[in-house]
């Protein structure tokens, strides 16, 4: 009896953990997750997937007119083979299309979904056809040529970069072609509400191909969904910025402990879990580092309480919990605390334009002058380039 073809695909981490599958954009191979895989791997056992035609995966998985319900089918196909029956799910761009056709196709299998740079609907299919044709006739090379500007945003560099247009570059026409036609039919807009599963929804800010109202778009029609909108990224965020997509993931797809979990210890690891996704693993390494005999108790409660069993909590969403401890530290005069907030508000899927408009609330209750000192600070926080060394403990 003749097996299934199935995609090529990578498997790391512990082979008993809980399975995350990642699905790649248009044009690219697997590598597109090279950013967040290995951090990813630590707790989850992580598999990443080729497009048909495209990295290590044959042409002949797809027809011409292949649909992205085709390509779910494929990827069920490779979790039945690996035995992983239920799954989180990640995607950029068409991977994500795939993970909203499972979730809606396949509730019984998709236990979460993260949508990175998607769209439920990916613009006119004409265009997606044309190109299809285009590519069928002279191949991919003229994609290669303009992927840096259709990917990124201006004056990004670097050997990612490059990596992935030479996978453009090397993609089979016939299944590349193949899959714009799967664009092309896609629209799962009257759908997304049928979505039950934990949804967290990612954009990038200075996405060309599919702009933040397209990710907007996703999470207003999908029950509870999260929304992340990355700075500084076009449409391969998870390039582009690995480290911020990396903690919107890491921060979705742990699990939430139970707000009964009853040891000291249980409440620890808790803590620490969502006290690294909150404000970063560099700054809780800095802080544990830093950690000494009159310090430790402190340590140790902080993670245990605030984090453990107040940030651990059902009732608000991290985002509603950032809005709070920014008021909160304005109101307070905490600066310090404040301007490592604004760095986890961020994280937690606040835009520059929503902390503003918090900190705009602030001055009506907190007073004008503290309102002006936080903008101050905050706006100081977002131009930065990159986190500087906090001396917070906490």
């Amino acid at each position: 009896m003749a097996m299934t073809p199935l995609p090529h695909f990578v498997a790391e981490g512990p082979p008993d953990a809980p399975a995350l599958l990642l699905g790649p954009s248009l044009g690219t191979s697997l590598a597109v997750w090279n950013g967040q895989a290995a951090a990813l791997a630590r707790d989850h056992r992580v598999i990443r997937w080729d497009l048909p035609g495209h990295g290590d995966s044959s042409a002949a998985l797809v027809g011409d007119r292949a649909t992205v319900a085709d390509l779910a089918a494929l990827v069920l196909a490779l979790a039945d083979d690996l035995g992983v029956e239920r799954f989180a799910y990640a995607g950029i761009s068409i991977g994500g299309a795939v993970g909203a056709e499972l979730a809606v196709r396949h509730p019984d299998r998709v236990a979460s979904l993260a949508l990175i740079c998607s769209s439920a609907h990916f613009g006119e299919p004409q265009a997606w056809l044309d190109r299809a044709a285009t590519v069928r006739r002279v191949g991919t090379e003229f994609l290669a040529a303009s992927a840096a500007s259709r990917w990124f945003t201006p004056g990004f560099r670097g050997d990612a970069m490059a990596a992935l247009i030479a996978d453009q570059r090397a993609a089979d026409p016939t299944a590349y072609a193949a899959c714009c036609e799967a664009l092309a039919e896609y629209d799962l807009r009257g759908e997304l509400s049928e979505i039950g599963v934990p949804t967290l929804v990612i954009a990038g800010r200075e996405d060309a191909a599919t702009p933040p109202s397209h990710a907007r778009e996703l999470a207003d029609g999908i029950a509870g969904a999260g929304l992340a909108e990355i700075p500084g990224a076009g449409h391969l965020a998870p390039v582009e910025k690995p480290r911020a997509v990396l903690d919107a993931l890491r921060g979705h797809f742990e699990p939430v402990p139970s707000p009964d979990i009853r040891t000291d210890a249980d409440r620890h690891a808790a803590g620490t879990a969502v006290r690294r996704a909150v404000l970063g693993d560099a700054h809780v390494d800095r802080a544990i580092s830093a950690t000494t005999d009159l310090t430790a108790g402190f340590q140790d409660f902080i993670t245990r309480y605030a984090w453990g069993e107040i940030w651990t909590r059902p009732g608000l969403d991290r985002r509603t919990r950032s809005c709070i401890t920014l008021t909160a530290l304005v109101a307070g005069g905490h600066h310090e605390e404040l301007a490592m907030h604004v760095r986890a508000a961020v994280r937690n899927g606040l835009s520059a334009e929503e902390i503003g408009e918090v900190l705009l609330h602030t001055a009506v209750y907190c007073g004008v002058p503290a309102a002006n000192a936080a903008f101050a600070i905050a706006r100081r926080t977002l131009d930065e380039d990159h986190r500087p060394d906090d001396k917070e403990d906490h």
